[in-house]
């Protein structure tokens, strides 16, 4: 199979699909691999690395995409590349389409097969190409948050961790019991912050309430409960996940003129749309903006700050599946693996994520249908 490797255009983006040791386990199966040149300089990957492993440099993304089976992206397709897309091109990557119709549309019109990070599942059920760019988001949410604290970014001029004599900021983690959100209380915890922990997830509290042995509030999720610990927070990290689907907005627009002027909202989860109403997506070089005095924080794409971590922290998780879609073709691929089938989201024209044809009232197509027809 060609693989192709694009240059990711999303603004402020620096990761790539394939680091050079990765893109070499495709090489020895046999695949031939196109890197748009400079793609992984960004991760401090130059193109003599990919050459000496046996990978193929083209110039422009044009013929990146005219070449390759298969694309390996980092981050959704954006609309100068919707016209780059071939029928039946094998895409994957993450698409987070709950977020975004007009991509949607694009995949069912172009026709491409969407294999979705987001949405893979393994053996246990848990989302492992989603886990390390959450975990990463997790810990960056509450640097970030630390840091726009501070007076001269905005914030209410608060040391997360308070010194001898003086409290620390209350950091109030929604969807606490999932991966962003334990990695944001480990974070919060350790920088001696008071942390709240909130999900409906009792189990997970549970776990959180034995590991951090009662230094971590742990709070079941209700309108009500949200309503009182948001007037109380000093940051808040917005960390809740429904796989496939929008992120519920459990702080409205209306409750923003609760908290106090100068707190913060770290929404990782808005490249799923945002646990905050108000929430809109920003980017790397002006990630902040106030609305009703409250300091909104909504990188879609944190993990691209640190590309020489994330970029191989996604590798590690998503090369196994890769090359199974490669050496097999994605039909077989997804008939041998369940978890992996979760991952399609489209294919043909076809729908086949139910969450994201329920959100727009498009037509559903099971998956089976698509992989045996």
């Amino acid at each position: 199979m060609k693989i192709g490797v694009p240059t990711e255009i999303k603004k402020h983006e620096y990761r790539v699909g394939l680091a050079p040791e990765f893109a070499a386990a495709y090489v020895a199966a046999g695949h031939d691999v196109y890197i748009q040149k400079g793609a992984g300089e960004g991760s401090s990957y130059p193109d003599e690395l990919y050459t000496a492993v046996g990978c193929h440099i083209l110039p422009t993304a044009e013929e990146i995409y005219a070449t390759a089976d298969m694309i390996i992206k980092v981050k959704e397709p954006l609309e100068p590349e919707y016209a780059l897309m071939r029928e039946g091109q094998i895409f994957y990557t993450y698409f987070h389409l709950a977020a975004d119709k007009a991509l949607t549309k694009a995949v069912l019109d172009k026709k491409i097969v969407a294999i979705a990070y987001e949405t893979i599942r393994d053996r246990n059920g848990a989302l492992p190409a989603l886990k390390p760019m959450s975990e990463i988001a997790g810990r960056l949410s509450v640097q970030e948050g630390a840091k726009y604290l501070e007076r001269p970014f905005g914030g209410r001029g608060i040391l997360l961790g308070g010194v001898t004599g003086v409290l620390p900021a209350n950091v109030l983690v929604l969807g606490g019991a999932g991966v962003v959100g334990r990695n944001a209380v480990a974070m919060a915890v350790g920088m001696h912050a008071n942390v709240t922990a909130v999900d409906v997830n009792l189990d997970a509290l549970t776990e959180l309430d034995k590991l951090y042995e009662g230094r971590v509030n742990t709070v079941y999720s209700t309108d009500h409960a949200v309503k009182e610990l948001i007037s109380k927070a000093d940051l808040v990290i917005g960390a809740a996940l429904i796989p496939g689907a929008a992120t519920p907005q459990l702080i409205r627009r209306e409750h923003l003129p609760l908290m106090k002027k100068g707190a913060v909202i770290v929404d990782v989860a808005i490249d799923q749309g945002g646990t905050c109403q108000s929430s809109h997506v920003t980017y790397h070089d002006n990630p902040v903006f106030e609305e009703e005095g409250v300091i909104h924080y909504c990188v879609g794409n944190m993990p691209g700050a640190v590309p020489v971590t994330s970029t191989a922290a996604l590798n590690n998780a998503t090369l196994t599946n890769g090359l199974a879609i490669a050496n097999k073709g994605y039909k077989e691929a997804l008939k041998a693996n369940p978890g992996l089938k979760e991952g399609l989201n489209a294919a043909y024209g076809k729908l086949t994520c139910k969450p994201v044809a329920d959100l727009y009232d498009m037509v559903y197509t099971d998956s089976d249908e698509v992989i045996n027809g």
